[in-house]
């Protein structure tokens, strides 16, 4: 490789930066969040075309074309999966409950392929430790674990403590934080 080669393949590298820059931005944020198996694969499919454009493999403007494309078809099936939810259903799939009352649904599990022990790590990152607190775990489309306690379950509150009808002034200084009761750090 000579050094004109390498400065337009680093030329080609910060426009096709730019360019997916905008097109992120114009996507929204579910392009950058969790991704649903949609996103993930119009992310898949982007990452190839840079990749052929960064190292001149395709024209500049074959491969800006490709990406205006996935961009647009993308932008497309937004639209329409926000004016149909049925369609959704079809793109974008529907969540499937795994726990059900602190019992492992076991159809929901197959569904989604899971273990008991992939459901049981999801719940400890939901700060569950013990199945009989869950109501209702549901593994959402963009492969995240929702869980819902058991009412009794719940972690309690103030007004929990001392009725509905309690009123905490604005100006309530806090007295459980480590500097109101004298600690040092």
């Amino acid at each position: 490789m000579d050094w004109q080669e390498l400065g337009m393949t680093a030329a080609r590298g910060v426009l096709v930066y730019v360019l997916m820059l905008i097109v992120i931005r114009v996507l929204g944020k579910r392009t950058i969040g969790n991704f649903s198996a949609f996103d993930l694969l119009v992310a898949l499919m982007l990452g190839e075309v840079v990749d052929e454009i960064i190292y001149g493999d395709v024209s500049l403007a074959q491969g800006l074309t490709a990406i205006v494309v996935i961009a647009l078809c993308k932008y497309l099936t937004a639209w329409l999966t926000c004016v149909n939810p049925s369609l959704n259903r079809i793109l974008e799939g529907k969540p499937t409950e795994v726990v059900s009352h602190g019992e492992f649904v076991r159809e929901g599990l197959r569904s989604e392929m899971m273990s008991e022990l992939e459901v049981l790590a999801a719940l400890r990152l939901n700060d569950v430790a013990d199945m009989r607190e869950v109501k209702s775990a549901i593994m959402e489309v963009d492969g995240q674990l929702s869980v819902i306690r058991e009412d009794w379950a719940e972690p309690l509150t103030k007004a929990d403590l001392h009725g509905d009808d309690v009123q905490i002034p604005p100006d309530a200084k806090r007295t459980d934080t480590p500097e109101a009761l004298g600690e040092t750090r």
